[in-house]
């Protein structure tokens, strides 16, 4: 039984102006270990799908799914007292801005402590020890002088690690990273990064890495799930992927990396993602791409050879070897 189990997951917003589709029946399946990434621009309903699986998402959202299951358990059926049980506990999330993820008005050790009491009960100051174990597994140099700190006094990198303690000190089996290094400069990314891969080896926990970055997919996840305005187009594994993208828009994207660049000036994909009110008529990806045809702009596709385009790209020969992905 895998650990985590989604299928087609819907999730729609009530706006002014009509209902949005943010999310447009995606699916998920995670094994325990597995690393995932979720790629795609922003507007793609990558956060938005894992906030649905949190129970994160405002009551003006309407949340729908063939199956949504963790551990064996529907997340449909659950109350939200059985809800809170598990968030924060078994499935975890570090979001995007950890400068602003952490409370201002507490300091490090009661933020972490309140997880610990919230979820295993007893006093949070039992949990001094705990805290400063867990200090010490991110990182932090001198933890026991760090958790009087109010989040002001910390830097960005070290905001990142405080909150990365918090979502670990549950040890839950599936850690969601939306974007865990934005705003970060280089060198606090690779140690974030190759933090978070190291405690899910350790924990042996499933990751779910949200990014923009195809750098990032390369060096750490096994699996990655591309998505374009709210719609799954193509999930395999990341060698097949860099090697052999089979949706055009797979193939931008990669493309526009410096590494794939054939020329002095990058790659861009033309135009943005669509939103509520210009949405276009058959693959909503048509407007964007170079390869699309009349039958793109009359019909929305179906998913072909799991990947949702009318023509999808030809497999290139060799494409089944294992070559390394080298960026």
């Amino acid at each position: 039984m895998a650990l985590l189990e989604i299928t087609n997951l819907t999730v729609e917003f009530a706006t002014a102006h009509g209902s949005l589709r943010a999310v447009d029946r995606v699916s998920l399946s995670l094994d325990a270990g597995d690393i995932v990434a979720i790629v795609g621009e922003s507007g793609s309903g990558k956060s938005v799908a894992m906030l649905a699986l949190m129970g994160l998402l405002p009551w003006t959202a309407t949340i729908t799914a063939d199956r949504m299951s963790f551990d064996g358990k529907d997340l449909l059926t659950m109350n939200p007292k059985q809800r809170r049980a598990i968030i924060g506990k078994d499935i975890s999330m570090i979001f995007q801005e950890p400068m602003t993820s952490l409370n201002p008005c507490f300091n490090v050790e009661y933020q972490i402590s309140e997880v610990l009491a919230q979820h295993f009960g007893g006093k949070r100051r039992s949990y001094k020890p705990r805290v400063i174990e867990l200090l010490k597994k991110v990182g932090i140099p001198a933890p026991e002088t760090r958790l009087k700190a109010y989040p002001h006094q910390l830097s960005g990198g070290m905001s990142q690690r405080v909150m990365i303690a918090m979502m670990i000190a549950c040890e839950p089996k599936l850690l969601i990273a939306d974007e865990p290094t934005t705003a970060l400069d280089v060198t606090i990314q690779a140690q974030i990064l190759e933090l978070l891969v190291e405690l899910q080896k350790a924990n042996g926990m499933a990751l779910v890495l949200i990014t923009h970055d195809m750098a990032v997919v390369a060096e750490t996840a096994d699996r990655v799930v591309v998505q374009y305005a709210g719609q799954q187009v193509e999930q395999r594994s990341v060698i097949e992927l860099f090697n052999n993208p089979r949706h055009p828009y797979t193939e931008a994207l990669l493309s526009a990396l410096p590494e794939y660049a054939k020329e002095k000036t990058l790659n861009a994909i033309p135009g943005v993602v669509p939103g509520q009110l210009d949405r276009p008529v058959g693959c909503l990806f048509n407007p964007r791409c170079e390869y699309a045809q009349d039958l793109c702009r009359q019909q929305p596709p179906q998913k072909s050879e799991g990947v949702l385009c009318h023509y999808p790209l030809p497999l290139k020969a060799g494409s089944n070897s294992h070559t390394e992905v080298i960026l």
